[in-house]
């Protein structure tokens, strides 16, 4: 039985022995610098942040985020179905169709909110 996850043992224990040395290299070979305020702010590309601590984003940024991770899953559900539809057969058809339908009403339903038109 040991011989069947001998494998993945010798793969867990180099994998951890490189990362472990890899830190063990950082801490003794790396530049040493001390933490100071400019270091510490955040930037976006190459220039200061205007966004402070309390900033709250709005709606259409999290509606918009919504829309990503749907249409995302979309294509994650839909792309096994259309590779070998004929042997899911004619039910996989319908459920994708279902699928698409839900996903095209949470599209208008964000449309008609307004989340697609930046402010």
């Amino acid at each position: 039985m040991l011989r069947d996850y001998l494998p993945a043992i010798v793969f867990v224990v180099l994998g951890g022995a490189v990362g472990v040395l890899f830190s063990s290299l950082n801490l003794l070979t790396g530049v040493k610098t001390r933490p100071n305020l400019n270091r510490s702010t955040p930037y976006e590309c190459g220039l200061p942040s205007e966004i402070q601590r309390g900033f709250r984003f709005g709606i259409s940024f999290y509606l918009i985020a919504m829309l990503f991770i749907l249409f995302d899953i979309e294509v994650i559900f839909i792309y096994p179905i259309a590779v070998e539809l004929r042997s899911f057969g004619g039910f996989a058809l319908g459920e994708t169709v279902t699928f698409v339908i839900l996903l095209m009403v949470a599209f208008v339903y964000v449309w008609r909110r307004g989340a697609l038109e930046w402010k």
